[in-house]
Parts: C-alpha cells; sequence; structure tokens
C-alpha cells in the first residue's frame, strides 16, 4: 500500500566527492519496502520543484530508511542542504520489487555505479549468499563495497580507467567468471545500472536460459502510474505492448524488455 509520511532526517554522509548518502526516520514506509522498490522524495521547496525525486532504498531496518544519490542536477543540488532534524515528504514504497531468487539458483548481482544501492538491500534479504560484479567509471565511483563484503558477498570490481579491478566494462568480468565458473550452474541475474548494461547482463541471462531481472531507469513524473511518463515496451503474452515502469516495475524479467533505443549498446557501466 502506497504511504505518504514525513520523514525525519537522521545522518546525511558524504561519500566522496559527488555521492550522499541520506538516512530517514520513517517507519510506516521502512516496515513495508521490499528490495528492489523505491520512494518519491520532495525535494526541499528552495530548489522551486514540484514534482518529486525517484530514489532507491539502499538500506531499511530499524524503522529507518536509506538512500544513495549522485549530485546530477537541481534537485539532488538542494537535497544537499537537508541537516539532521529535517522534515522531508516521502510516498512509497513505489513499484514491484525483486523477486525471491529460485530454490538452488546462485544469484548473481551486476550494478553499475550506483546502482548497488537497491542490490544492497537485495543482498541483505537473499536466503543465499551469491557474488557481486560492480562496474563504474573511475574509483571514485565506487559505493559501499565493504557493505557488501561485510555480508560475506565477494565481490568483483571493474573500472573503465583501470584504476581498480579489471580494466573495461563490468561485462568483461562477469563473462571470465562465468566461462571459469558459471558452467553448468544455476544461475540467477540481478541487475541495476545504465540501459547498455541491463541489455547486455539480461542477454547473457537469456543465453544461458538463465532468469535475469532487470532494474529499469526512467524520468518519472507522478510515481504511480497514472501520468504514463516511464513507459518502457515489454512483451506480454507474446505480444509487444507497453508498461509503466514507476508501477509495473522498476522490475523486469529480461525476456520482457524490448530494447529498441537507437543505438543502444554496452554504455558506461
Amino acid at each position: 500500500m502506497i504511504q505518504l509520511e514525513t520523514a525525519v532526517i537522521r545522518r546525511h554522509l558524504p561519500m566522496g566527492a559527488d555521492y550522499r548518502l541520506l538516512e530517514m526516520e520513517t517507519p510506516r514506509i521502512s516496515d513495508a519496502v521490499r528490495p528492489g522498490q523505491f520512494i518519491h522524495l520532495l525535494v526541499p521547496q528552495s530548489a522551486g520543484l514540484t514534482l518529486r525525486r525517484p530514489f532507491s532504498v539502499f538500506r531499511s531496518e530499524s524503522g529507518r530508511l536509506s538512500v544513495l544519490y549522485k549530485l546530477v542536477g537541481v534537485g539532488t543540488a538542494a537535497m544537499q542542504a537537508l541537516r539532521e532534524g529535517d522534515s522531508v515528504s516521502l510516498m512509497g514504497p513505489l513499484g514491484n520489487g525483486f523477486p525471491a531468487a529460485a530454490a538452488g539458483a546462485f544469484p548473481v548481482l551486476v550494478a553499475g555505479g550506483y546502482g548497488v544501492a537497491p542490490l544492497y538491500f537485495l543482498a541483505q534479504r537473499l536466503a543465499s549468499k551469491g557474488r557481486l560484479f560492480v562496474g563504474a567509471a573511475t574509483s571514485a565511483d565506487l559505493l559501499c563495497l565493504d557493505d557488501f563484503r561485510e555480508l560475506g558477498w565477494p565481490v568483483t570490481i571493474a573500472t573503465q580507467d583501470g584504476s581498480v579491478g579489471v580494466a573495461g566494462l563490468v561485462t568483461a568480468a562477469l563473462d571470465a567468471w562465468l566461462a571459469a565458473e558459471g558452467k553448468g550452474r544455476s544461475l540467477e541475474f540481478f541487475a541495476c545500472g545504465p540501459n547498455g548494461m541491463l541489455k547486455a547482463v539480461g542477454g547473457r541471462a537469456i543465453d544461458r536460459g538463465d532468469k535475469g531481472w532487470l532494474s529499469l531507469d526512467r524520468h518519472m513524473g507522478c510515481g504511480a502510474g497514472a501520468c504514463l511518463a516511464c513507459v518502457q515496451k515489454v512483451r506480454k503474452s507474446g505480444a509487444e505492448t507497453w508498461a509503466r515502469v514507476c508501477k509495473d516495475g522498476p522490475i523486469f524479467e529480461a525476456r520482457d524488455v524490448v530494447w529498441d533505443e537507437p543505438g543502444l549498446g554496452e554504455n558506461k557501466p
């Protein structure tokens, strides 16, 4: 059930130069949210913005909910001013969330940049541990990896500038692992990141005959499925149709997504 709740800021921490961790006391939404769902936050009115901003949930426990965000525009710039004790309006939980991993399947998590956020929440809740692959442009874009390691998840890193881990796209690191350790195993993929990465990971899942759950990101207006601003072409019952990412997603199985954006490739993970 979608709820409106006034959340109180409890922590607001820098996570490197361009990223922030915002922790809020929001007991009703925190108790209800599942991995892969998101919240809609009304940014401070000083920004002069009317639309809420969607954020994946990074952590939810003990009546508190945390999100990771990157400083990318007017809305997130205004959010920097939030301090402990301030209040913000939240709407949530929104979206469908990740399904539970199938019994006997080895979970493979693939993140691009701050796509680690919903995957960490998922890793906390999965019944069995798997492996995390993280891709980023540089080492400065790698976030919260020690949090995964504390859960007992092995982490493989790829950076496009070669500053940490494998040099190149995260799919190169994933392919090497699949060739060495993935043969003959039942895997289940969970991915969050840019579209090119999602398409690539989903394609690998399909080629192997495994499930691939993709967290899609689209510009959203209402966040509740009414405005149709975030539609995605999908396959349903053998025919192509349109789905609302905010309500019917944001999680879609790889076989259901129709990637028809011109020039879409394996863009920056």
